[in-house]
């Protein structure tokens, strides 16, 4: 397929004024097409040539002011619109266009529940040529008028409120100015909860399967939704610029959602059929922050390019977490952020794929994809965050309402953004700009105190790399009565590189660079600070300075410079005593995913993995009480995670509950299922008849990967096959049964598929595209086998197989995660 590069872009947005595109879509036609008609009414600048995209199965006609286009003409994706005159034009193409099981383009599933099928679109990047013709960039935004005819119990959702005109066609009022990427439709028997908020249509809608676990959370998504709108209004001068807002929680979604206008698009995961921790419907309300901020900063002000992505997701990122703190039940969410989201931000800027967070160049769409990552997201959001503590968020919502203003329904730049801030502050934001969007990788602070001849104390905060930072250096004493124990003194402020050494009086215990967790930088310890960390972490009293201490213990063992056991001997001395649940997650999935099955040596793992067990009994036994649900949750789901031997789990569930609860739902099954699998004490029959227990798309997915876990050859040879030789898997049976198929209990049996992956890998991508090719590359990949054969490998694969991009770039990283795994096991030395 052709790629759009930047040139092109900008050449042909030069060119053309795109006014208005008229759409109609048929989804009658059978199970695998629709019809779609297009009709782009569109203005030449000057005299040119330039093309319309499209990826259609069959081109049926096209023309251009009445005179037909050769079909045949079609190259790729490109249809070639030769010889326009300046002026007025209009383009009218029909083509056939094919279902997606991937999750882009117009994606069809079929739920096995109940039968009733559902379609949706993800047009992001270029997929929108998947479902219509379009001058498909996001800097030619028109307006859109579409039409869909669908099965007569069907409802339509789009951008903007839909009618049913009769005949199982459904009209959508016209779009306000928008990019063609953020165009949707959601077609299908739709279960909806519709109310009306500030005199706008709210609604939110899912399967008809999934409608009591709707009903039973929709109260809380709505006052969700209806707190973070009223909190947008009193930040933002603009209003809300569309005429309703759907949230449609839709199966089989890659991402978490998608910010179409007025019709946000969720992975229905978040409807909970199981139960859920506190912390993960935090993150529920977050995403539906997120994606509303989106409406001003994304589809209301739109990226000319895709170098300023970050623009995107960097602000709504930023002010999902923030406005959530200051709006509705949850006001710790930067917890969460600084455990989950900045953890994927300092990852990604260690490795060789690093890039800006506004890169000065992205070249083409397929690049631009890539960029979709922990630094767009999460340094970007960790930078706006220091952007604000070091202007003030008086000045910081200023320039955003000048920027809004300026460009509205428009398309903005890095350099639009930079000079709207400008406008509204005396510092020099432009040299910010340079210093934290324009660079790469993580800067370091490590604390460091000098004794005074009257033995008084001053600190100064030593920095490794290049950025300023405003932080503030929390210092913290041992309490008195109870030395487990810690009590905060104060929280100094410093501008770091400091002009001077501050005065702290007495030595404290502990020395916190970044409390608050203000910037974005790995912080290290001076020794004295070290050992009150080892002894009294948990005695710390916030969360949020919890968590930055336990990233901190997390990059330093990244970095060679902290044994992994180490790490296990603090989780084990602290966690049990530990109250927040974003920190429990956080350090039992690194402890257990990254520590026990990669950093370790396989002889160390089951030491590792009894030391977790032992945790999660600890926190098991402290939540009988029935106080503390969502902490015994997640003790109970590691537990399973770790179960060296299946007897207390084939327990469970034979009984269909955890002794004290909680009782198993599907997705505990699920869970302690695929554990046993994994330990070779269940089997097909086992895994049938809990399909038919909870025949759910989840149940599939549950099955598909308890049957890629079976620890026996044939179960191993017909995944692989599912997986690699066949297309008719979609992109979440495809996850589920890469996510079963390496285990490191069986090794020995995976290991002629190790050398296999590099060659199946490339061919099914370039066979199936960019979302497979991504699940390809982080779900299939063979992150258990830490050597340096599976290394080389890899690097050959790189060298010698030209994977597509979206391969590649999973590759790169996976390749670099298992060079710092090995770099981490030599650091650890024999005795580990």
């Amino acid at each position: 397929m052709s790629v759009l590069t930047r040139d092109e872009a900008q050449t042909r947005a030069q060119l053309l004024d795109v006014h208005r595109y008229t759409i109609d879509l048929d989804l009658t036609t059978g199970d695998e097409t629709f019809d779609s008609l297009t009709v782009i009414r569109f203005a030449a600048r000057t005299d040119a040539d330039t093309f319309v995209e499209l990826k259609p199965a069959e081109l049926r006609s096209a023309t251009l002011d009445g005179q037909p286009l050769d079909p045949e003409s079609l190259d790729d994706n490109r249809l070639p619109l030769k010889n326009l005159m300046a002026g007025e034009h209009e383009l009218r193409v029909h083509a056939v266009m094919r279902y997606s099981r991937t999750g882009e383009g117009m994606h069809r599933f079929t739920d096995p529940t109940d039968g009733e099928t559902y379609v949706y679109t993800q047009l992001f990047m270029d997929d929108v040529q998947r479902v219509f013709a379009a001058f498909d960039q996001p800097d030619l935004k028109a307006v859109f008028e579409l039409s869909v005819k669908a099965p007569a119990h069907w409802t339509v959702l789009a951008n903007g409120v839909t009618e049913h005109t009769g005949g199982g066609v459904w009209k959508a009022a016209p779009t306000p100015l928008i990019s063609t990427y953020l165009v949707a439709v959601a077609a299908g028997p739709w279960h909806s909860v519709r109310t009306e908020h500030r005199g706008l249509p709210f609604g939110i809608h899912c399967r008809r399967s999934l409608a009591p676990h709707l009903d039973a959370d929709a109260e809380e998504i709505l006052e969700i939704t209806q707190q973070c709108y009223d909190r947008y209004h009193e930040k933002f001068e603009e209003p809300y610029p569309f005429d309703s807002y759907d949230q449609a929680f839709v199966p089989e979604f890659n991402a978490g959602a998608m910010e179409n206008p007025g019709l946000v698009t969720f992975r229905d995961e978040f409807v909970y059929r199981s139960a859920v921790t506190d912390t993960e419907r935090q993150t529920r309300a977050m995403v539906i922050a997120h994606e509303m901020a989106h409406m001003w900063f994304g589809d209301l002000v739109t990226l000319r390019w895709w170098d300023d992505i970050w623009l995107n997701e960097s602000f709504a990122e930023y002010m999902g977490y923030q406005t959530l703190t200051e709006a509705t039940r949850f006001t710790d969410t930067w917890t969460d952020f600084g455990v989950v989201r900045k953890a994927w931000g300092y990852d990604a800027d260690q490795r060789p794929s690093t890039h800006p967070v506004a890169p000065e160049a992205v070249e083409d769409t397929a690049s631009a994809l890539l960029n979709f990552d922990g630094i767009s997201y999460a340094k970007g959001a960790s930078a706006l965050r220091q952007l604000v503590t070091w202007l003030g968020e008086k000045d910081f919502l200023a320039g955003i309402n000048t920027h809004f203003a300026r460009h509205r329904f428009a398309n903005a730049t890095l350099a639009d953004f930079i000079d709207s801030l400008a406008s509204a502050t005396e510092r020099d934001v432009h040299a910010w700009a340079d210093a934290w969007l324009r660079t790469t990788g993580v800067d370091t602070l490590t604390p460091r105190v000098t004794a005074g001849a009257d033995g008084t104390r001053t600190l100064t905060v030593d920095r490794a790399g290049s950025r300023p930072h405003r932080i503030a250096v929390g210092l913290y004493d041992l309490d008195l009565a109870d030395e487990a124990r810690l009590t905060l003194r104060e929280r100094v402020e410093l501008d770091v590189p400091q002009t001077a050494a501050q005065p702290i009086g007495k030595r404290p215990a502990l020395l916190l660079p970044n409390d608050g967790d203000l910037t974005y930088a790995k912080v290290r310890f001076d020794p004295e600070s070290f050992a009150t960390v080892r002894s009294a972490l948990s005695g710390l009293p916030e969360p949020l300075s919890r968590a930055v201490v336990w990233n901190a213990l997390r990059d330093a063992v990244r970095d060679g410079e902290l044994p992994a056991t180490a790490y296990l001997d603090t989780a084990r001395a602290h966690l049990p005593r530990e109250t927040d649940l974003a920190l429990v997650q956080g350090v039992l999935g690194f402890a257990t995913v990254q520590i026990a099955d990669r950093y370790l040596a396989p002889e160390a793992r089951p030491a590792a993995l009894a030391t977790l067990a032992r945790i999660c009994r600890d926190l098991i036994r402290r939540t009988e009480d029935g106080d503390h649900p969502g902490l015994r949750l997640i003790a109970v789901r590691h537990f399973i995670d770790t179960a060296a031997h299946p007897d207390t789990i084939a327990a469970w569930l034979a009984d269909g509950t955890v002794p004290g609860g909680p009782e198993l739902d599907p997705e505990l099954r699920w869970r302690i299922l695929g554990r046993l699998a994994v330990l070779g004490a269940t089997d097909e029959a086992a895994i049938a008849a809990e399909l038919h227990r909870d025949p759910s798309a989840t149940g599939q997915e549950g099955a598909a990967r308890c049957r890629a876990a079976l620890p026996d050859q044939a179960a191993k040879a017909r995944a692989w096959e599912a997986m690699f030789a066949g297309d008719d898997l979609s992109n979440y049976l495809f996850t589920a049964t890469a996510r079963g198929f390496w285990q490191p209990e069986q090794a020995d049996l995976v290991r002629p598929y190790v050398a296999r992956f590099y060659e199946d890998a490339v061919a099914v991508a370039a066979r199936r595209g960019p979302a497979i090719a991504d699940a390809a590359g982080r779900w299939a990949f063979p992150a258990h086998a830490v050597d340096a054969e599976t290394l080389a490998l890899g690097e050959r694969c790189l060298r010698d197989a030209d994977p597509i991009p979206a391969l590649r770039r999973k590759l790169v990283d996976q390749l670099d995660d298992l060079a710092r795994a090995l770099r981490v096991r030599q650091a650890l030395g024999p005795k580990e």
